[in-house]
């Protein structure tokens, strides 16, 4: 295929992966040429992954996703300073000059669907405090929530976390209570196709709180079923999938998603 700009996905596991239809879909409707693929990447062999790729000049970049996107960070370049920032990186760009840098899209990507909703001084609970979490903080910082109850199965790491973004809050473990949230947030692969099921008594939650899973297989996880079941507004993963992919496909091929085919592509996604 030399000659043809492809971008792909890496992570571990990746087979889950819904990114290569989104980009394909994409790259068709605007009768690019190019190409979206998958790659499954152990973290003992990431480092070499990069250097390879980093000399082949077909070669666009990456998405990045579980658990790569804090180890990428030693790998590349970082001249937006997200290590000082949002502390992961979900993008890799190959730049024309062959250097090859680090970017973060799930911040914008997570808060699109929250941008009409006035969070300011809202208490927020989010479980998991990997990569995925350092986004969603981030953008949660940015939007002026109120107090921040982290759940993760080691309080020490997520304490840091809430000092790194100057959040307000506390750290307790996947099986406390949840407190009276207006949004609650899985940052977390638990749910995931594969992974252990995220169990949480959701009857503390306000009345008219928003439950945000990022997990997007299975799309209906337990969690947002066990939601909506309590009659609570829920934000499934695609969502913030679709987001994010946006931003890293006009990095990796020049060029805007086509406008007005959101609901085709997630119905290509649901299928």
């Amino acid at each position: 295929m030399s000659g043809i700009p492809y971008a792909e996905v890496i992570g571990d596991p990746i087979a889950q992966s819904k990114s290569p239809l989104i980009h394909k879909f994409w790259l068709d409707a605007l009768g690019r040429t190019g190409d979206y693929r998958r790659a499954h990447i152990k973290a003992d062999a990431l480092a070499a992954f990069i250097d390879q790729r980093r000399t082949d000049p077909d070669w666009r970049g990456c998405n990045v996703t579980i658990p790569h996107k804090v180890a990428v960070m030693d790998l590349v370049d970082d001249p937006g300073n997200i290590r000082g920032t949002i502390g992961a990186m979900n993008t890799i760009v190959r730049q024309p000059d062959g250097s090859v840098i680090g970017t973060n899209t799930d911040a914008a990507g997570f808060y699109a669907p929250l941008a009409e909703l006035d969070l300011d001084g809202a208490p927020v609970a989010v479980v998991g405090a990997g990569g995925a979490a350092r986004a969603v903080l981030f953008a949660l910082a940015r939007a002026g929530v109120g107090h921040v109850t982290i759940l993760n199965r080691s309080p020490l790491k997520a304490m840091g976390l809430l000092a790194t973004f100057g959040l307000k809050g506390e750290v307790v473990g996947l099986d406390a209570q949840l407190p009276p949230a207006a949004l609650l947030v899985n940052s977390s692969s638990l749910g995931m196709t594969g992974q252990p099921p995220l169990d949480l008594d959701l009857s503390p939650l306000a009345d008219d709180a928003i439950v945000y899973d990022l997990v997007y297989a299975p799309l209906q996880t337990g969690l947002l079923k066990a939601a909506a079941a309590r009659g609570l507004d829920t934000v499934d993963g695609l969502d913030m999938l679709i987001g994010q992919a946006a931003l890293a496909f006009e990095l990796f091929f020049g060029a805007a998603p086509p406008e007005g085919r959101d609901e085709e592509l997630r119905a290509l996604l649901t299928a």
